[in-house]
């Protein structure tokens, strides 16, 4: 499958199933449109046709590029043949029950009263409540029994708020730390927070422990406190600045991301972006909001299409201010061509519900954070594992095949066939198709893959 796009001047050709990119002149873009179903002479007279008074264009040059792309695609670096259907869910069925990550939901409880909170303000549509450690070890050690060979463990705190139950974090830190050499295990922490109780035992704790953190901003003062605010309905954005500019600081350079939503308040968040920027935040991530339709914070047909534009804007000032030695990270253009993922886990996804599960406040056991509430989601518990097998097996089949409406489309190996968070929500299936979400996928990674192509001419 052969994906053909324009964007900042790039003429980019991309095939899909050999992961091969070429950045080509515009008369060989339209060749490699035409090959497929025409023949050398057709595609020769249609391309004099196109060109006819350019002296640069000849018949002998053409017949010479229809020869290159030719060899290309004998090569296997163009119309390559889809053959990964088979291999579709082998990459799970072989890891078998293995779990090597969890997002401890610590407190399900926030000090923040945020309108387009997809937890509702961390309830989560239940009751409130704080992890307890006899909870949390439980579920720590649940990991490790589950984890097989596997050295490197993932644990997230997360909420609502976690930093309403920072010693009881501090305490599963300490305790999970004093279990790695027993068990040749090696845990990597991180903490999402909204930042209104960050002090300087949280910046100091958190630079420590923590490999990575992510933290809640909206961007622009006007934008962030419209939405993100206390009980009072005062906005959070004068408070929680300061202390995210100097945890950042004291990070010394560790991982870290500024974590935005964009709704339908700002589609225009390239300003939310330079408003960071301004700020002296250069990890950032700008997430377009996921709510039921009708709801005020929804993105509209005509936000999209804004949207659309701000990605292909953000991708040249990240070249920009690359050439000007200020460059900036972009959590949805982050990459690697050439050392990414095996196909295995580009066909597989995620791995949520199988390798990767939520824990409430009580030990219960969900797919991921975004389906926790959903009792028809829920896989069982930290004490004795998963008994809703069923569940699992259903996450266990998704992945990039297990859709039809994917098919046929070019990003499926990038994306793994979506987010069954997303599609559950859109649809009531983890197999359905959130066709928004899709739309600006696809967007951002012909911004990545074109910066790719820029970086690579200016080398």
């Amino acid at each position: 499958m052969v994906h053909q796009y324009q964007l900042n001047g790039y003429n980019i050709v991309l095939d899909t199933c050999s992961g091969g990119i070429h950045v080509v002149d515009e008369v060989a873009y339209d060749i490699i449109a035409l090959y497929p179903d025409h023949t050398p002479d057709q595609i020769t007279a249609a391309m004099l046709e196109k060109y006819a008074g350019r002296s640069d264009v000849t018949e002998a040059e053409i017949r010479a590029c229809i020869g290159d792309v030719e060899a290309l695609a004998k090569s296997g670096q163009l119309y390559t043949p889809d053959t990964f259907a088979d291999m579709a869910g082998t990459f799970k069925e072989r890891s078998g029950d293995v779990v090597k990550a969890l997002c401890l939901h610590v407190a399900h409880t926030c000090n923040l009263n945020c309108a387009y909170c997809f937890a509702s303000q961390g309830k989560y549509h239940g009751d409130r409540a704080l992890m307890s450690f006899e909870v949390g070890k439980q579920a720590l050690d649940f990991l490790i029994q589950h984890s097989g060979t596997r050295t490197n463990l993932e644990v997230d705190f997360f909420g609502g708020e976690p930093l309403m139950n920072w010693d009881v974090v501090k305490q599963l830190v300490a305790y999970a730390r004093t279990q790695e050499a027993p068990h040749h295990k090696k845990f990597r922490f991180t903490l999402t927070t909204n930042g209104m109780l960050i002090d300087d035992d949280v910046i100091d704790f958190a630079n420590r422990e923590m490999s990575n953190v992510v933290l809640s901003l909206d961007g622009r003062k006007e934008i962030h406190d419209r939405l993100r605010v206390d009980y009072a309905g005062n906005g959070s954005y004068d408070r929680i600045v300061p202390k995210f500019q100097k945890l950042v600081e004291a990070r010394g350079g560790k991982n870290y991301y500024m974590r935005g939503t964009f709704t339908h308040a700002n589609p225009d968040f390239l300003k939310d972006i330079q408003c960071m920027l301004d700020l002296g935040f250069t990890e950032l991530s700008m997430e377009p909001v996921v709510c039921a339709p009708g709801d005020p914070a929804e993105l509209t047909e005509e936000d999209r299409k804004i949207v659309l534009q701000q990605y292909e804007e953000l991708a040249k000032l990240m070249l920009q201010r690359k050439k000007e030695g200020r460059p900036f990270t972009f959590y949805h253009y982050m990459l690697d061509l050439t050392g990414g993922p095996c196909i295995y886990k580009r066909i597989s996804g995620c791995g949520s519900g199988t390798e990767y599960m939520a824990v409430t406040p009580w030990g219960d056991l969900y797919p991921c954070h975004q389906f926790v509430g959903e009792e028809r989601c829920k896989l069982g518990d930290v004490w004795n594992g998963v008994s809703n097998t069923a569940l699992r097996e259903e996450f266990r089949s998704c992945n990039a095949y297990a859709r039809p409406e994917c098919a046929d489309c070019w990003a499926k190996l990038y994306c793994s066939g979506g987010c069954a968070a997303n599609a559950y929500h859109a649809t009531g299936s983890i197999r359905g198709v959130y066709e928004a979400g899709c739309e600006l996928f696809r967007k951002r990674i012909e911004c990545a893959i074109m910066m790719k192509a820029a970086e690579a001419a200016e080398a």
